[in-house]
């Protein structure tokens, strides 16, 4: 991997973790929702979801500048951080049709739909830096468990 800047690794990590703060914003409050809601087992409280978001979303943004600042090829890098893009967008969107529509059917779609992007976005930075792909197990294991509780939700609801 080539030098990265720290300009481009703050670029990456801010419009990651805005995308988030945006998806908050739009969603309403999520707190009284969430609080409405009929819960499965294994919920967390609510404060633990701002909390690891975050964490995600920096995790994410370092993945994608570490993806950016590789020697791969032009095409190759693109593709991978379309993805990126991509899969963030879709994240984006999850809370606003869970908690601002709460369409929870539709979540589930949209959170299904997640899944597969981060799969094929950990597939393509894997590609490229090994460690750019491992950098978002976590994320990928969150969004499992998050599926769940969408899913679970759903049902009980």
């Amino acid at each position: 991997m080539k030098k990265c800047k720290i300009s481009d690794l703050l670029i990456f990590i801010l419009s990651a973790e805005l995308v988030g703060v945006l998806s908050s914003l739009f969603s309403g409050n999520f707190g009284d929702v969430y609080s409405t809601l009929e819960k499965p087992p294994l919920s967390p409280p609510g404060i633990v979801f701002p909390i690891v978001w975050t964490i995600l979303y920096a995790l994410m943004g370092i993945s994608a500048c570490i993806v950016y600042c590789s020697y791969a090829e032009k095409k190759e890098k693109q593709s991978a951080l379309r993805t990126y893009w991509i899969q963030l967008i879709v994240n984006f969107f999850w809370s606003i049709v869970f908690f601002r529509f709460e369409a929870l059917w539709t979540s589930v779609i949209v959170i299904l739909a997640l899944l597969v992007l981060i799969i094929v976005m950990i597939v393509k930075f894997f590609r490229i830096e090994r460690v750019a792909a491992y950098i978002n197990i976590p994320y990928l294991v969150w969004v499992i468990f998050a599926a769940y509780l969408n899913i679970a939700t759903a049902i009980i609801n």
